[in-house]
């Protein structure tokens, strides 16, 4: 890849919005933009109003766009946990060369022939993750290409998703005006930045604890074997402290953010600080410890349902223990509560970049590096070349208007119809555009 290209990745969460835009630099990803905004029209993590979402997605752009001056257009895009499922999947195909050497094409079909498999209408396919490769009986095999033979099969995970969800979040991202480079399931992408080789061969559980959800996700023999999300998450917190304080929402949202400590065996009675009382103009004073009281009580079941549904599947014994990132563990004291309550080995994820280095941009990273990793590993570019810099004034300009397409451009744009997965990384080895010509379809690798 070349040194000067750029990545830029987009994540869209219960309570913000976040785009980071990295360069590569001595094979080492540096940030070198930041965009971070209110979301607006999610819902615990699922996009329930595409209009205010995508005005999100625009002002975290743009917030980006003015901190490194220039034009974003295309994003690696995350997709969440809700309603994913983990399938084994073989496929198995004979070489199609008359000298029997591996090529890309037969690495292409046995990855088709793995997708053939039944699904319900409101799934699909999200992307398909190879095991291993067995060629004439080998096995082990991790990349066949240029081997000799004449059976190729492959073993691996298949991910489906439900259609409503993915297809809604492809829609705002096209109609933010961008393109979208690569899709990455989240825990996938948080799983690459948080955890080491060992974690994921020995197993861990990484809970990723949000805004309106907390994400558990297994990885076992170096794969990612089981991943649910939860309906709970930080804002359950500000809640609680709203009707525990009586006062707003806004406020109860600040007294967390600054005056929150979830750990209350440590939390201060000397720390204490005023705020507005619903229905009153004078304010109540209250102390760290009764704050503690609060936001250890939900923490400590947040925790608690990451134990019983880790009980449930037979997982409560990891090797690895639990590592813990998201927002909502920026509050101090959370990770002392969770090593109680875990009674484990537990440990918090931040990304150890400049101007990142909190748990809420765990996955906004992680997007970048694992879509990176896995291009780099395939020999595609996913970066793109900085394009020309912004005018400082161009943001308050009338929008130009788009030139008229002539007749042959009309016909060609209505002709090639990208579908709704407009990247699908269905394994390690391509990324594809679905492509209608003509009503016939064709891949483009």
């Amino acid at each position: 890849m070349e040194e000067n290209e750029i990545f830029v990745s987009l994540d869209i969460g219960t309570s913000s919005v976040k785009v980071i835009i990295a360069e590569m630099a001595n094979d080492r990803l540096n940030i070198i933009g930041v965009g971070n905004v209110l979301s607006q029209g999610v819902k615990r993590g699922v996009i329930i109003d595409i209009d205010k979402t995508v005005d999100s997605i625009k002002k975290a752009i743009e917030q980006a766009e003015r901190m490194v001056g220039v034009h974003i257009s295309q994003v690696i895009v995350g997709i969440v946990s809700s309603q994913v499922q983990l399938e084994t999947c073989q496929g198995i195909v004979a070489v199609s060369s008359e000298n029997r050497d591996i090529t890309d094409e037969d690495v292409w079909n046995v990855m088709d022939a793995a997708q053939v498999v039944p699904l319900s209408p409101e799934r699909e396919i999200i992307s398909i993750i190879p095991e291993q490769y067995v060629v004439d009986g080998l096995e082990g095999v991790t990349d066949p290409r240029g081997m000799r033979g004449v059976r190729l099969e492959m073993e691996g995970t298949l991910i489906t998703g439900s259609k409503t969800i993915l297809h809604n979040t492809l829609r705002c991202v096209e109609r933010a005006g961008l393109e979208i480079t690569d899709i990455v399931l989240q825990p996938l992408a948080e799983g690459s930045i948080s955890l080491t080789e060992d974690d994921k061969e020995f197993g861990t559980a990484l809970v990723n604890i949000g805004a309106g959800t907390t994400t558990i996700s297994v990885f076992e023999q170096g794969k990612l074997t089981y991943t649910t999300v939860l309906p709970v998450g930080g804002d359950h917190v500000t809640k609680d402290l709203s009707l525990g304080l009586n006062t707003s929402t806004a406020t109860a949202e600040k007294v967390k953010l600054e005056h929150g400590y979830a750990f209350y065996d440590d939390a201060s009675s000397d720390v204490a600080f005023g705020i507005d009382v619903i229905g009153s103009d004078q304010q109540q004073h209250f102390t760290q410890l009764e704050v503690a009281d609060i936001v250890e009580a939900r923490m400590e079941e947040i925790f608690m349902l990451t134990i019983e549904e880790l009980n449930r599947i037979g997982k409560s014994h990891l090797p690895g223990g639990y590592v813990l990132t998201g927002g909502s563990m920026a509050i101090p004291g959370a990770i002392d509560l969770a090593g109680k309550v875990f009674q484990a080995h537990v440990r918090l994820a931040i990304p150890d970049y400049i101007g990142v280095r909190e748990p809420s941009f765990t996955t906004a990273v992680g997007l970048i590096k694992h879509a990176y990793q896995t291009a780099e590993k395939e020999g595609r570019s996913l970066g793109t070349a900085p394009e020309e810099p912004i005018a400082e004034d161009s943001y308050n300009q009338k929008p130009k208007q788009k030139p008229k397409k002539t007749e042959e451009e009309k016909v060609t744009t209505k002709n090639e119809k990208i579908s709704s997965v407009r990247f699908l990384i269905r394994n390690k080895c391509f990324s594809v555009i679905k492509v209608k010509l003509g009503g016939k379809k064709y891949v483009r690798v």
